[in-house]
């Protein structure tokens, strides 16, 4: 095990180096400058398509605009907005923060992108029916003699859409704040049961398709997003002197590295720290992985450009909003330097010092949503990934392999299943990025039709 701890951290340290820090912010950048922020002058649009005003039950696809946005987010907004965050303060500090930010804001871009990408080249399974993804647009907008490549994303998929981060987090917050209080705790009893548990609720969502991830995914997103949000608020309302101090240290902190405890990068601690936020920005938001554009492919709709603006608003849900909220109560609490957790646990011992008794059983209706929501969406990304390479009559053995990870991720440790993650999301972010920035110009184009068109219909 200690062998394999030390393989999955090597593995992650050469999968994240300087090469895929440039693809993604570099090219997130170079996304942004091409379209001159046109997407941005559009939020009020996006949130029109979002509401259903131009949805269409003929459109072609499966799930409504708002549905692939949840179920993009239920994948999302999970355990790295909680224990991503907690980590990347952990070790970076206040200034771990100001990075994710930049990765937010160049990934609501890349958002944009991909997801007009995942619909305007939507390719068909082996079934004849439609699909969407980086896999399919690889292949029908590069052509055939890229398909390598569209493998090669699918393999890393297998792999990285596995639930074992989020089960392993759960089940420590499951642990910490309930089990070993209650003097429940047995070892790796308790792990296996809670592992079993997350199993069969898994399964019984899973199994019915993305029909019923999508449907679960809009009533259950929408209110952890609520709840958590009121949670916050209330911490900084307790802690409200403390707040002006800790947002203008994430801002100094940022370009000193006053608390990063990591190695450094590109010759220093501020590298070191700006490689930190943008790793947990890039596993909070998945901008540039490839996932999102899965589910965004699947939505009903004849424009492309459309569900590239309700994608880009996930970014900043995300990590803008929902990332910031956690950050701002572990650092205003005090507990990033007065304890020694972790993860999970960090963001627990926030809600539980300025929240007594309630705080961290609340945090665990939370989490629980949190990381719950983000196992359904995680296997429909599996499955695809598991159709586009053998077929779908062979991708229900995807779900089995899947309810079965769980049970792992429920008794392995943190810092491998961080590591074996992260590795795959950056595999899986070559291809997609790579694609991207090739297919830039169609999207371009693309969007200015659309945005001419529109500007045309209302005069």
């Amino acid at each position: 095990m200690e062998a394999l701890e030390q393989f999955t951290s090597q593995l992650s340290s050469f999968a994240w180096g300087l090469p895929l820090l440039l693809l993604l912010i570099g090219g997130g950048l170079y996304l942004l400058i091409r379209i001159r922020f046109l997407p941005f002058r559009y939020l009020g649009h996006a949130i029109a398509v979002l509401r259903g005003r131009y949805d269409d039950e003929n459109d072609e696809g499966d799930i409504s605009h708002f549905q692939a946005l949840t179920t993009a987010l239920s994948a999302t907004v999970g355990m790295g907005n909680i224990a991503g965050v907690a980590v990347a303060i952990a070790l970076g500090g206040p200034g771990a923060v100001f990075w994710m930010w930049v990765s937010a804001v160049i990934g609501m871009s890349t958002k944009f992108f991909t997801a007009t990408l995942a619909v305007l080249f939507r390719g068909k399974d082996s079934s004849g029916k439609v699909q969407g993804g980086p896999m399919y647009f690889i292949e029908e907008g590069l052509g055939k003699r890229w398909k390598p490549m569209a493998i090669f994303f699918s393999i890393a998929g297998l792999v990285g859409a596995l639930p074992v981060f989020n089960v392993n987090q759960l089940k420590q917050a499951l642990n910490d704040i309930v089990i070993k209080p209650a003097g429940w705790y047995s070892g790796l009893t308790s792990d296996i049961v809670i592992g079993i548990i997350l199993a069969i609720i898994t399964a019984i969502v899973i199994l019915g398709g993305i029909s019923r991830i999508s449907k679960t995914a809009e009533r259950l997103v929408p209110a952890m997003v609520v709840l958590y949000f009121i949670m916050v608020l209330i911490i900084l309302g307790v802690n409200v002197e403390a707040v002006p101090h800790y947002l203008g240290l994430i801002f100094s902190d940022a370009f000193s590295a006053s608390f990063y405890e990591g190695d450094a990068f590109l010759g220093g601690m501020v590298g070191g720290l700006i490689l930190l936020g943008i790793k947990r920005g890039a596993f909070s938001n998945e901008a540039g992985i490839g996932t999102a554009p899965m589910a965004h492919g699947a939505a009903k709709t004849k424009e492309p450009v459309r569900e590239g603006l309700v994608a880009m608003l996930g970014p900043a849900i995300d990590t803008l909003i929902i990332c910031t909220l956690t950050a701002l109560a572990i650092l205003v609490t005090g507990v990033w330097q007065s304890t020694d957790d972790n993860g999970v646990s960090l963001t627990a011992s926030a809600f539980e010092n300025s929240i007594p008794y309630v705080g961290k059983y609340a945090l665990m209706v939370c989490i629980a949503v949190f990381s719950i929501s983000s196992l359904f969406s995680y296997s429909y990304y599996g499955t695809k990934c598991m159709s586009y390479l053998f077929g779908t009559k062979y991708q229900h053995w995807y779900n089995y392999v899947y309810i079965t990870s769980i049970l792992v991720g429920a008794t392995t440790s943190l810092s491998m299943m961080i590591n074996l993650i992260d590795a795959f999301f950056a595999f899986m972010a070559v291809p997609t990025m790579t694609a991207t920035l090739l297919l830039a110009p169609r999207v371009i184009r693309e969007a200015k039709s659309y945005f001419s068109r529109m500007k045309a219909s209302k005069n």
